[in-house]
């Protein structure tokens, strides 16, 4: 580094890893909890509650080429502090003054959902990408993985606390939005915008010329300086956006429904909690593995490996019971390995092969098409249910575009640079001058 201070990278993980713990943990999987219990008190069918988490994650997706916006004209830190005070609004929102469906749908859906857009993915994701390139998949993981601890944390605790207080969701979202308020206080103190900023590169140091690990990172990171544009022209960007909803697609359906397909099978609200909980270590283990992978594999069979998950989780899913709750855990754990799996080999993919300065309005543009295809997840599992009684065919259709999703990624090989110009390092990865 070009100073004395400490590398301020692996510090900032930790904020991020914090920030996302906040904004996307306690919103959505507490949330995912709450929301059953403001189900007994405001009648809707099954399809309007999951109308809620499509449009939840449809805004998360669609706001993202938003929040890509905030951060190339105002920064991380402002972008993080617009979704903080967006959850709160919501959270607020469903606390006081929610009494019949739309009101959920407005305030979850649609306030919520935009509120974890700007809050999470999109400025953590380009922070990291700012920040690391040898290391990126690691650091991606694990600031990444704190919504599934959050969720193991959450959901159990808030399923505790409200069958402790009579059901009382109304409470439950005070709670949330006093957790927004403390998100936005720590990403104004501790976000730092790039590495130089503070006199620093990325990594904490540069490659020596030559070194074997220089080429093992210049082998699966892009050395040419892409724009969005020229991204968007090479066909492995498409690939990536098809694996992104075969990773995104089976999320959708399964965060709503399953506490529900549970207790369907017999199984009580407090088991079905914990498999919840589960789910979300298991996503904080695929996050780390897959991270991981990306930082020694090629992408796409980094990313074809984690999709395999959702067919084990499925065929588990589909045989849960009150008599073997060992296979609902696994059936949740298989799931959370798959989604947390592949949701950072999406994200790390499209940095590693387009590079830090094309980033944002890449994954901007990804989270808003992969929503726009995977959101309506939720809705059809709840329509499947009112149609059939169960959710059968729901998990073999996930089981489908996964398969689907292996196939696309068949063909996401690292795209060549355009004409306009030859190769050059990325300046992060460049030799100290």
């Amino acid at each position: 580094m070009s100073n004395g201070q400490s590398f301020y990278g692996w510090k900032l993980v930790g904020v991020l890893w914090f920030l996302d713990f906040l904004n996307m943990g306690f919103s959505l999987y507490a949330g995912t909890v709450i929301n059953t219990y403001m189900l007994k008190d405001i009648a809707m069918r099954r399809s309007t509650y999951g109308m809620g988490f499509t449009l939840l994650n449809l805004m998360v997706g669609v706001a993202s080429i938003l929040a890509a916006a905030a951060i190339l004209r105002w920064g991380i830190r402002r972008t993080f502090a617009i979704g903080s005070a967006l959850i709160l609004a919501g959270a607020l929102w469903l606390s006081f003054a929610t009494t019949k469906p739309w009101h959920y749908l407005l305030g979850f859906g649609v306030i919520v959902g935009t509120g974890i857009s700007f809050g999470t993915i999109v400025p953590v994701a380009t922070a990291v990408t700012r920040w690391f390139v040898r290391y990126r998949g690691r650091a991606m993981a694990i600031a990444l993985s704190a919504s599934g601890f959050a969720g193991f944390v959450g959901a159990p605790v808030t399923n505790r606390v409200l069958a402790a207080t009579g059901g009382s969701w109304r409470l439950a979202w005070v709670v949330v939005s006093a957790v927004a308020v403390l998100s936005g206080v720590v990403a104004f103190l501790f976000v730092k915008e790039r590495p130089e900023d503070l006199g620093q590169v990325a990594d904490g140091r540069t490659v020596p010329p030559g070194s074997a690990h220089g080429a093992i990172s210049n082998s699966l990171v892009t050395g040419f300086p892409w724009t969005a544009e020229e991204a968007y022209r090479t066909h492995a960007y498409w690939m990536i956006i098809l694996g992104g909803i075969a990773c995104q697609f089976p999320f959708f359906f399964f965060t709503p429904h399953w506490i529900l397909h549970l207790n369907a099978a017999g199984i009580s609200p407090a088991d079905a909690a914990w498999a919840m909980a589960l789910f979300s270590i298991g996503a904080v283990g695929g996050r780390l593995i897959g991270g991981w992978l990306m930082d020694r594999l090629i992408a796409r069979l980094a990313f074809m490996m984690g999709l395999g998950c959702y067919f084990v989780g499925s065929i588990l899913a589909l045989n849960v019971s009150a008599r073997a709750l060992w296979v609902a855990y696994f059936a949740a754990i298989f799931y959370g390995l798959g989604f947390g799996w592949t949701f950072v080999c999406m994200n790390t993919s499209t940095a590693h092969f387009y590079g830090p300065a094309a980033f944002p309005k890449l994954g901007g543009t990804a989270m808003v098409l992969t929503a726009i295809f995977s959101a309506p997840a939720g809705v059809i599992g709840g329509k499947l249910f009112d149609t059939y009684g169960n959710y059968t065919l729901a998990f073999e259709i996930n089981m489908m575009i996964a398969a689907g999703g292996i196939v696309a990624l068949l063909f996401a090989t690292m795209p060549a640079p355009p004409e306009r110009a030859a190769t050059v390092p990325e300046a992060e990865i460049s030799p100290a001058t």
